[in-house]
């Protein structure tokens, strides 16, 4: 073995070292809340990933797209006939578009009974609720209710909540919070919107 090899062969030994301790401290066994926020592209996408690899260990999943709504998207095409995920797409398009507070509102709230009756239902390993952190922005929801219902779910459910911005509520309880940042973007350069891409 070479004196670099031997190097090599050492910082992968402390490194495995350290990895198994984290390990090992590593024993609570629960669900835990994810939040995916930040201006970049690839929030919904990285929650549909999660969620597809949850379906993949036989899992069972309820989605809930709170805003996205006007098109239908390439992940409801692909996921809605899926006989272990409880697919629903509430609302009417993004809020800039159907400028009716009133009906969003509604929307939204409608989406809120079924998420409420999602996170007390025990049969749900994984639930994604896409764009919800808008719905308290807007004031179209309460976040308090939703923060109360998220910390009395089953033990082992997992929640994801995608969004630009998390209210404080959500961040001070929330497990994994992961910021996807945006350093360029295609349709700032006047690239058409394309399906597979952005819906």
């Amino acid at each position: 073995m070479t004196t670099e090899e031997q190097k090599h062969a050492a910082r992968m030994a402390k490194k495995k070292q350290v990895v198994d301790e984290r390990i090992a401290k590593a024993t609570e066994e629960r669900g835990v809340l994810i939040l995916l926020r930040g201006n970049g592209k690839g929030k919904s996408s990285s929650a549909f990933g999660t969620m597809a690899r949850a379906l993949g260990h036989g899992q069972r999943a309820g989605l809930i797209q709170f805003i996205k709504g006007r098109k239908e998207t390439g992940e409801y095409l692909f996921f809605k006939d899926h006989p272990k995920i409880d697919f629903h797409v509430m609302g009417h398009g993004f809020t800039w578009e159907t400028q009716d507070k009133t009906q969003d509102i509604l929307a939204a709230q409608q989406a809120w009974e079924i998420a409420k009756k999602m996170l007390a239902d025990p049969s749900y390993d994984i639930l994604v609720f896409d764009e919800m952190s808008y719905m308290f922005r807007y004031k179209y929801l309460e976040v308090a209710p939703v923060v109360e219902a998220i910390q009395n779910r089953p033990k082992n459910q997992n929640v994801i909540i995608t969004g630009r911005t998390m209210h404080t509520q959500l961040t001070e309880i929330a497990d994994t919070i992961s910021e996807v940042g945006d350093i360029k973007h295609a349709f700032r350069q006047g690239v058409k919107a394309q399906a597979g891409i952005e819906w």
